[in-house]
């Protein structure tokens, strides 16, 4: 987001405008889409109404899928591929989640809570992993969910480090809420983010999931938050008092760490705010280099 790249980001929504007929690129994702953490493995025909394609359509592009290896068979149904878990591996995002991993055990292991890593996307966060107890892999925070981001402490402190002069004129109105207690007001979170972004410390308290709070702080890396890190914890059991400051140390060390890899891989124009400007004379984007 940041100035010159909040609007085009929230200008920028999945598919095109509304007169337009879906593509069968389109229809293809709607199909790789709706497999979900609680439907691993789909019929043809649970595939088609999840969908909402006829059978014939999805019969068609789940051939061609297989064919691509984004697809498995799986006894009578379907399955995403162990391919495209090779694709996911090689976003530059990935390398920050195998260098966070170590980290989220330690935090885990002297909490008790459960640690989570998020970047953002538009105006959500998406989790990339997370280290916590059975009972804590609730729907909404499992790995790869997307949530809004004035809802969480790892969105508020993504959200921090953005022009916050600028991001009022281009959060949604109204504003996404998953509880009674998430942020609606637009003015109100900007205020409360203006303290995050000078701490560098973002609470949430019954925002995402009610009985739940949490602390989150930004991963810096050339003055742009390429992620973040998160301890939620039940509202009845607060964290060790030297929580905070763990946590910020953490986030400081990978940070570190994330540069010295790019350095050391020769992979020094992923660091945020090195882009180099395009062939066509256009602004550099924004800060997602590393994500």
């Amino acid at each position: 987001m940041r100035r010159g790249r909040t609007a085009a980001i929230s200008s920028s929504r999945p598919g095109g405008p509304a007169h337009e007929s879906p593509s069968i690129l389109s229809k293809a994702f709607e199909v790789l889409r709706a497999f979900n953490s609680a439907e691993r493995v789909m019929t043809l025909s649970e595939l088609a109404r999840a969908a909402d394609l006829p059978k014939s359509t999805v019969h068609r592009l789940l051939a061609r899928l297989v064919e691509l290896d984004a697809v498995e068979h799986h006894g009578d149904g379907y399955k995403i591929s162990l391919g495209m878990a090779q694709l996911g591996a090689v976003t530059p995002a990935s390398i920050m989640r195998d260098l966070a991993l170590p980290h989220l055990a330690r935090l885990h292991h002297w909490t008790g809570a459960s640690v989570s890593l998020g970047v953002l996307r538009r105006f959500d966060v998406v989790l990339l992993e997370q280290v916590a107890r059975p009972e804590w892999h609730h729907r909404l925070t499992r790995v790869g969910a997307r949530l809004p981001a004035n809802c969480t402490a790892l969105g508020k402190a993504l959200l921090a480090w953005e022009d916050l002069d600028d991001l009022a004129d281009f959060l949604p109105r109204p504003m996404p809420v998953l509880t009674p207690s998430s942020i609606r007001d637009v003015d109100r979170l900007v205020e409360q983010l203006r303290g995050v972004r000078e701490q560098n410390l973002a609470r949430e308290r019954n925002e995402t999931l009610q009985g739940v709070a949490g602390v989150a702080t930004s991963i810096v890396i050339n003055g742009v938050a390429v992620g973040a890190l998160a301890v939620l914890h039940p509202v009845s059991t607060p964290l060790p008092p030297q929580a905070d400051t763990a946590l910020r140390d953490t986030a400081g060390r990978l940070g570190r760490e994330i540069q010295a890899t790019l350095r050391e891989e020769g992979r020094a124009r992923w660091f945020p705010g090195t882009d180099r400007r395009p062939s066509d004379g256009s602004p550099a984007r924004g800060p997602s280099a590393l994500t």
